[in-house]
């Protein structure tokens, strides 16, 4: 490990990549992959924003993901990169506040939203004929508030404690962002009891939801089992194999690293996993959606063809 004199408040951020030429072949990967979340993500939400027959609580649902993971990367990926590019890895201790407490609302709201898209497909494919009033606008307005404002609470918690804690310790991260097990681990003081509360906001954001995605769609491919036109069955099982497939690259990897005993834990595994739900998820989920739901692709087309037509 790299050794730092920090004799201020600011924490430093050893990053993702060696400083090394195989460091900067991997920093070039990244760079595309960073532009395509960018540009995947925020399509989706002006697609659906100007498609007027993607003004359903589905499609509302599916453009505030994309809203998240588009802040959710440029959480984290923007200061990897200025550390790696310029070789300045410090962060201020408030910045690191800032950085810890959107990661944390983006995470926890993440996976309270995937819930809310798999009860709206089980109203729609197991109660077709109440899905107009029980899944209305509003309601659909009130689990997105309750998202955003249930993972915020649970952020700003976290985030209130680890600029708390007296750090006595290195200031070096072993991690490319602000994560709270990284920081927990340089405090001087016993942080036994916060640890426990990062298990319980996991699994209350995290394995909670999961129980509930799963209960949701058991119930969905029986619906779908028993539907008698193939073409409804289809459908169905496209729509939701999609959402299957977002929530295990999502949770997948947030609960090997944070369910796990911190004696199982090691920095650098750490920072490969988060990989994964911090830069890969937020590239794959606009094209999980995009590419295999024809009604976007319809969306896309019919927006191409007006913009083309309003410039000729």
């Amino acid at each position: 490990m790299e050794d730092y004199n920090q004799t201020s408040t600011d924490f430093i951020l050893l990053g993702l990549f060696p400083p090394s030429s195989l460091g900067l072949f991997l920093f070039t990967l990244i760079v595309p992959i960073f532009l395509m979340a960018l540009t995947g993500n925020m399509c989706m939400v002006l697609l659906i924003l100007l498609d007027a027959q993607l003004h359903t609580p589905m499609y509302f649902l599916l453009s505030q993901l994309s809203l998240m993971d588009l802040i959710y990367i440029c959480t984290t990926v923007p200061k990897m990169a200025s550390g790696f590019l310029f070789g300045n890895k410090s962060i201020s201790f408030i910045g690191c506040g800032v950085q810890s407490f959107f990661f944390l609302t983006l995470a926890g709201s993440e996976g309270l939203l995937l819930m809310s898209m798999s009860y709206d497909r089980y109203l729609a494919i197991c109660f077709p004929l109440h899905y107009p009033i029980r899944m209305n606008r509003r309601v659909c307005v009130l689990m997105i508030l309750g998202s955003w404002a249930m993972g915020a609470v649970n952020a700003c918690a976290h985030t209130v404690y680890i600029l708390s804690v007296p750090y006595c310790k290195s200031r070096t991260i072993t991690h490319f962002f602000c994560d709270v097990p990284a920081m927990l681990t340089l405090a001087c003081r016993a942080t036994r009891i916060h640890e426990y509360t990062v298990f319980l906001s996991t699994t209350f954001f995290l394995l909670f939801p999961s129980v509930i995605i799963l209960g949701s769609y058991w119930k969905v491919l029986f619906a779908v089992y028993r539907m008698h036109s193939r073409e409804g069955r289809k459908k169905a099982y496209s729509t939701c194999s999609a959402h299957l497939t977002v929530v295990t690259f999502y949770i997948a990897p947030f609960a090997y690293t944070y369910l796990r005993p911190k004696s199982l834990r090691s920095p650098e595994e750490d920072k490969i996993v988060a990989v994964f739900y911090t830069i890969l998820t937020p590239v794959l989920n606009p094209m999980i959606y995009s590419l295999r739901n024809k009604e976007v692709l319809g969306a896309l087309r019919r927006v191409t063809h007006s913009i083309c037509s309003l410039k000729m």
